[in-house]
């Protein structure tokens, strides 16, 4: 009998880092250089056939303020990444007390025009399980991105979030797979 699981993930960063252009590129692989500001919530959807035995709806949530994403052209969205991990983890923790899983996507890369810093160091101390260069204009490793998402996401399922604060939405996160990730140097498992 196949099984069929529903996870929420917040995708959460500063404004015009790329978080509507992620989700619009993973759910219906499509971009556009002329995205408005989103007002208020948007929320899309995207089916998964994990393996025969299991099939995973990811409902992805852009709001205005749980893929971290910051624009690798603009340092004050990196700045402000710490702000918005604060946040995420005094709303919303595991059963077992500890934080949400939660990843840094390092997104624009199609545009940098020297190399990117190593981000392991900076996201082994803060608490992020991860990150990735991410572009989605080029399609450059959303679908890597969120595999290893529900990868990590079936790793803690015993583990259920708690909302600290009702209105807040669940999940952020990945770790990595043992495919399709970028020389062990963005994917990190504890």
């Amino acid at each position: 009998m196949q099984q069929e699981l529903l996870f929420k993930v917040l995708v959460i960063g500063d404004l015009g880092v790329g978080k509507t252009s992620i989700i619009k590129r993973y759910v219906h692989q499509i971009f556009s250089q002329h995205y408005r500001a989103t007002i208020g919530v948007d929320f899309a959807l995207k089916v998964l056939q994990w393996d025969n035995d299991t099939v995973i709806r990811l409902q992805l949530w852009d709001i205005a303020g749980a893929l971290m994403v910051f624009d690798v052209t603009r340092a004050s969205t990196f700045d402000a990444v710490l702000k918005w991990k604060d946040d995420l983890d005094s709303k919303v923790t595991l059963n077992h007390g500890k934080p949400v899983p939660t990843v840094l996507l390092a997104n624009k890369s199609d545009q940098l025009t020297s190399q990117q810093p190593k981000l392991d160091s900076f996201c082994r101390e803060n608490g992020f399980v991860g990150w990735f260069e991410t572009s989605a204009k080029e399609n450059t490793n959303i679908e890597e991105a969120a595999s290893c998402l529900v990868e990590h996401i079936l790793n803690n399922e015993d583990s259920p979030v708690i909302e600290r604060d009702p209105s807040t939405l669940v999940l952020s996160g990945y770790t990595s797979s043992t495919k399709d990730h970028l020389n062990c140097s963005s994917c990190l498992k504890w």
